[in-house]
């Protein structure tokens, strides 16, 4: 179960970080993909150092399967710390005509001087960080009309790094997935485990189905009630294992002897929350809101 001692830091993962180092000379300003539903957890609190003073402009993707108004709080936030953010969704292109305007405001002093040397329409090299299954790839292909990554639902796909030509103008250099060495905070952990940005296989899902279950208590009991068919009066007394055997029950998930099948609600709870199917979730709020 994710922790505050939870390691996540393998081999390729450190050779990210130094082909990261390695290339941002040859690009112009580098954008951070982040999941719109975990806006802090998905944000890699190294990247900021490892860039330095090169130009960033951060993406929030999956913005359709996140709740529209925590959008709102979410980009509130970043305006109020002089950040611009975009919201995107790499399935339907929701927000990705509003990235080359984000990037030419980032880059306006630059882009003028490339206009006064002659070289107006020169192509804007950014580089694309973000951590697994943020959906790099995804908005590449989208960007670039093709296949030109890899792309699978599922943490650790792209291992090297890529130039892709897009419609925006821009080349775009995509970077290996990359974590942190360590979780500092419980939270973050599980909410990369919950979202799929860490391999299910180093976590124990039942655990992090418990986490869900009080993120869901606290956050969305309305749509918990409804999915699961659940007694709202049952859901608002219940500790997290109680909503989880609830659901469970819910869906005869039981086994010989009347025990639940923990594995196979487990299973159920996360996948349905990476699908969409428990409703539109935004997992935190920004702290100091």
């Amino acid at each position: 179960m994710p922790s505050e001692q939870i390691q996540w830091f393998p081999g390729h993962m450190a050779k990210t970080r130094r082909l990261i180092t390695e290339n941002l000379p040859s690009v112009d300003v580098v954008i951070e993909l982040l999941d719109a539903r975990i806006p802090y957890s998905s944000k890699n609190p190294e990247i900021k150092k490892i860039i330095k003073d090169k130009p960033l402009v951060t993406v929030l993707n999956k913005y359709t399967l996140s709740d529209p108004s925590a959008r709102d709080i979410w980009r509130s936030y970043y305006e109020k710390n002089g950040q611009t953010c975009i919201f995107t969704d790499c399935l339907t292109g929701y927000g990705l005509d509003r990235m080359r305007a984000a990037i030419n405001e980032k880059l306006a002093d630059k882009i003028k001087r490339y206009e006064e040397k002659g070289m107006a329409g020169r192509h804007i090299k950014a580089m694309i960080v973000g951590i697994p299954n943020v959906g790099k790839s995804s908005l590449i292909n989208r960007l670039a009309k093709n296949k030109s990554a890899k792309v699978e639902n599922r943490p650790g796909v792209t291992t090297a790094k890529q130039w892709v030509a897009t419609s925006l103008g821009i080349d775009l250099l995509d970077m290996p997935g990359v974590l942190w060495p360590k979780f500092d905070e419980r939270a973050v952990g599980e909410n990369l485990a919950m979202t799929g940005a860490v391999r299910d296989e180093v976590f124990e899902r039942e655990a992090v189905a418990y986490a869900l279950c009080e993120r869901l208590k606290t956050l969305y009991p309305g749509l918990l009630c409804e999915r699961y068919k659940l007694d709202r009066d049952f859901v608002d007394g219940a500790e997290p294992y109680e909503i989880f055997e609830g659901v469970a029950k819910k869906r005869g998930l039981i086994v010989k002897g009347g025990e639940i099948n923990a594995d196979r609600c487990a299973d159920l709870l996360l996948d349905e929350l990476r699908a969409g199917k428990i409703g539109r979730i935004t997992l935190e709020r920004p702290k100091n809101a």
